[in-house]
């Protein structure tokens, strides 16, 4: 079995067992990006927004 890890990733494992609290308030900034709930009016308004793409993306004109 392949079970290789860098030393970025050995770094970062050790450092969160090493200070728990980080990984604690990994998890609660996580909801500042990522697990956030759009409202109905907020999603028609992008969907609105929404440009039409191209039949070909490198195309000048």
């Amino acid at each position: 079995m392949y079970n290789y890890q860098s030393d970025t990733t050995q770094f970062l494992n050790k450092y969160l067992n090493d200070h728990p609290e980080e990984a604690q308030a990994q998890i609660q900034h996580r909801g500042l990006l990522w697990d956030v709930q759009l409202n109905s009016e907020d999603e028609a308004n992008f969907a609105a927004a929404k440009l039409p793409k191209k039949g070909y993306t490198y195309l000048t004109e």
